[in-house]
C-alpha cells in the first residue's frame, strides 16, 4: 500500500524529476561530506602515528608537515561542500514541497467542482476540507524535512556499513548482527502503525467535519440553546481523535527503547572483539580508535527509524486520501459541442424525462415539457413534486436516467458545460453570497462589468434603494453566507446578479420567497422587464408570482397534471384552482 502511494506521487511529480533527482543527489552528498570526519580523523591519527609510511605519504608527501597541510586543506573542502549541498538540498526540497503542495491542492479543488452534486451530498464540508488542508499541508511536512531524513539514515547505513566491512571484516559482521533484527522490527512496527495512522486521518476528518458544520450553524445552536448539547459532541470526537493519535503514539514510543538495546548489543560487540584484535596484532589501534568511533554512526541512526517511519506512514496516509480524491471518475463530463450565447434563442424541451436520486423511488417519471423561446413559464406543485429537481437537470447538476434535454433542439449531453451554463441564469431559493461587497457579490459570473451595470441589475431587482442604504452602500461587505442581510435583501442580490449575467434562458427558483409582500410586488412589476426576450421558467409556491406567466404546468409526484393559463386552471376544479383558493383565502 505504502509502495503504491509513494509511486502514485512519483508519478504525479513527473514533471519535476530532475528537481527531485537534484535533491536526493544533493542530500546523498551532504550526508557523505557529513561523514568525513570521523575519517579525516582518522587519517590524522595515520599521519602523526606512521609518518613516511602514512596513506597520504603514498602520493609522495613525505614530510608530516605537509601531510597535515593537505589534511586541513581537504578539511576544508569537504566542510564547505558540506555547508554548499546543505544549502542546495534545503531549497531543492523546500521549494518541491511548496510546488507539490499549491499544485496538489488546486488539483484536487478543480476536480472537486467537476464532480456531480451527488458527492458533495454524501460527504461533510469537514471531510473534504481536511484533505484539500491537513492531508496536503502533512506531505508538504515531509517533503520539507522527512525525505532528507529518510536519505541520510539509508546513505549512512550504506556508507558506513561498506566501510566497516572493508576495514575490518572480521569484526564488521558481529556488529552488524542487530541490523537484521532493526530492519525486521521496523517492518513489523510499519504494518502495524498503517492502520492506526489511516484511522488517526479519519478521526480528523471527522472532527474537522464537525467543527465546520457547527460553525456554520452558529445561530441554529444559540436559538435553541444547545451549545452544551454541541460541546459535548465536539468533545467525544475529539476525544475519539485523542485516542487514536494514543494508540499510534502508544506503538511509535515503544520501538526507539527496543532498537537502542539492540544497537547497545552491535557496540559493546565492536568495542570487545576490536579491541581483542588490537590486543592479538590484527588491528591497528588507529583503526580501533576510529571503528569505534564510527560504528555510533552506523547504529544510531536506527533510533531516528521510528521517527522516520511515523512521519512515512503519516505522509503516505495522507497522500493515499489525496491520490484517492483526485481518482473519483467524472459522471458528467463536458460535451464536445460549443454554444455561443449569443445565438441561443432559448427554446429549452424535456423529453420523456425520468430521473431517481441514489436508492430512492424516480422523481420525475417520463416526464415531458416543451418552452417556448422567449416564453415565461410557471411550474407549481406540493414540495417533493420534482419541480427543482427540473431545473437542477437542466443545468447539469444531475444526469437524467431515460430520456434527453433540449435547447434550441440541441442535447444539452453534447454541449460544452461551461457554454450550457453561461446561458442559463439560476436564482436559487436557498442564496448563497460569498464573503465580499454587495457589488462584487452582484457582479459574481459576471467579473467584467461596470459599475453602471451592476447598479442597473440592482435596480431591476428593486434591490438599490437598501443598498444605498447600507453602511458602506455597495462597497459593504455583507458576511460569510450574507448573514449581515435580511433573507430578502439576498434574495434581490441573487436576482440582481442573475439579471446582470443577462443569459437567454432564466430560471427563478422559489425566487420571491423570502421577501415580503411589498417586496414581492416590487420585483413582479420589474419581471415585464427582467423577462423580456428571454425564456423563464418560474418555480414557485406563491402563485401570485406566476400568475401572469404564458402557461403554468402544476406537477404531482414526478409529473404534469395541469397545464394551462392563470384564467384558464382557475377554471378547472383541480390542483392548482384548490393552491389559490388557500392562498387567496378563499375558502368556499
Amino acid at each position: 500500500m505504502n509502495r503504491l502511494s509513494i509511486l502514485q506521487l512519483l508519478s504525479y511529480a513527473t514533471t519535476y524529476r530532475s528537481q527531485i533527482w537534484g535533491a536526493i543527489a544533493n542530500s546523498i552528498l551532504n550526508t557523505v561530506f557529513d561523514l568525513a570526519p570521523p575519517y579525516l580523523i582518522g587519517v590524522a591519527i595515520d599521519v602523526v602515528v606512521n609518518e613516511e609510511n602514512s596513506l597520504i605519504a603514498q602520493f609522495g608527501i613525505t614530510s608530516v608537515t605537509g601531510q597535515l597541510a593537505v589534511l586541513s586543506l581537504l578539511t576544508l573542502l569537504i566542510w564547505s561542500l558540506e555547508s554548499l549541498t546543505e544549502y542546495l538540498y534545503s531549497r531543492l526540497w523546500q521549494n518541491l514541497a511548496q510546488t507539490l503542495q499549491h499544485e496538489l491542492r488546486i488539483d484536487a479543488y478543480s476536480h472537486l467542482q467537476e464532480l456531480e452534486l451527488n458527492y458533495f451530498e454524501d460527504r461533510s464540508t469537514g471531510m473534504l476540507l481536511s484533505v484539500l488542508n491537513d492531508d496536503i499541508n502533512q506531505l508538504e511536512r515531509f517533503l520539507n524535512f522527512g525525505a532528507h531524513n529518510i536519505l541520510h539514515f539509508l546513505t549512512t547505513v550504506l556508507f558506513v556499513g561498506t566501510t566497516f566491512i572493508a576495514l575490518a571484516p572480521g569484526v564488521s559482521w558481529w556488529a552488524m548482527v542487530p541490523i537484521p533484527f532493526v530492519i525486521w522490527g521496523s517492518m513489523v512496527f510499519q504494518s502495524k502503525l498503517e492502520p492506526r495512522y489511516a484511522d488517526v486521518r479519519e478521526k480528523s476528518g471527522l472532527i474537522s467535519s464537525r467543527l465546520a458544520n457547527n460553525l456554520s450553524g452558529i445561530a441554529t445552536i444559540k436559538s435553541f440553546t444547545a451549545e452544551a448539547y454541541e460541546r459535548d459532541r465536539v468533545t467525544l470526537e475529539s476525544e475519539a481523535y485523542r485516542r487514536s493519535n494514543g494508540r499510534a503514539i502508544a506503538l511509535s514510543a515503544a520501538f526507539v527503547p527496543l532498537i537502542r538495546i539492540l544497537i547497545l548489543v552491535g557496540f559493546t560487540t565492536t568495542l570487545f572483539l576490536g579491541g581483542v584484535a588490537v590486543a592479538n596484532g590484527n588491528l591497528s589501534a588507529g583503526t580501533y580508535g576510529f571503528l569505534v568511533f564510527i560504528i555510533q554512526r552506523l547504529l544510531w541512526p536506527f533510533t531516528d527509524l521510528s521517527e522516520l517511519m511515523d512521519e512515512y506512514q503519516r505522509a503516505m496516509a495522507s497522500v493515499r486520501r489525496v491520490m484517492g480524491l483526485l481518482d473519483i471518475p467524472i459522471s458528467i463530463p463536458h460535451g464536445d459541442r460549443s454554444l455561443s450565447v449569443e445565438i441561443v434563442q432559448g427554446e429549452v424541451k424535456f423529453e420523456d424525462i425520468t430521473f431517481a436520486y441514489n436508492g430512492r423511488k424516480p422523481v420525475l417519471k417520463d416526464l415531458s415539457l416543451q418552452v417556448p423561446a422567449g416564453a415565461t413559464i410557471g411550474i407549481v406543485g406540493v414540495t417533493g413534486s420534482g419541480k427543482s429537481t427540473l431545473v437542477k437537470l437542466l443545468l447539469r447538476f444531475y444526469e437524467v436516467q431515460t430520456g434527453c434535454i433540449l435547447i434550441d433542439g440541441i442535447d444539452i449531453r453534447d454541449v460544452n458545460l461551461f457554454d450550457l451554463r453561461r446561458c442559463i441564469g439560476w436564482v436559487s431559493q436557498d442564496v448563497f453570497l460569498f464573503h465580499g461587497t454587495v457589488a462584487e457579490n452582484i457582479r459574481y459570473g459576471s467579473f467584467d462589468a461596470t459599475n453602471e451595470q451592476v447598479i442597473h441589475a440592482a435596480k431591476l431587482a428593486e434591490a438599490h434603494t437598501f443598498i444605498e442604504q447600507l453602511p458602506q452602500g455597495y462597497d459593504t461587505i455583507v458576511g460569510e453566507r450574507g448573514q449581515k442581510l435580511s433573507g430578502g435583501q439576498r434574495q434581490r442580490l441573487a436576482i440582481a446578479r442573475a439579471i446582470l449575467k443577462d443569459p437567454p434562458v432564466l430560471i427563478l427558483d422559489e425566487a420571491t420567497s423570502a421577501v415580503d409582500n411589498e417586496t414581492e410586488a416590487a420585483i413582479q412589476r420589474s419581471l415585464t422587464k427582467i423577462t423580456q426576450n428571454r425564456t423563464t421558467i418560474a418555480i414557485a409556491h406563491r402563485l401570485s408570482t406566476i400568475r401572469h406567466a404564458d402557461c403554468i404546468y402544476v406537477m404531482d409526484q414526478g409529473q404534469i397534471v395541469e397545464q394551462g393559463t392563470h384564467e384558464e386552471l382557475l377554471t378547472q376544479t383541480g390542483v392548482y384552482a384548490g393552491l389559490w383558493r388557500v392562498q387567496s383565502g378563499d375558502y368556499k
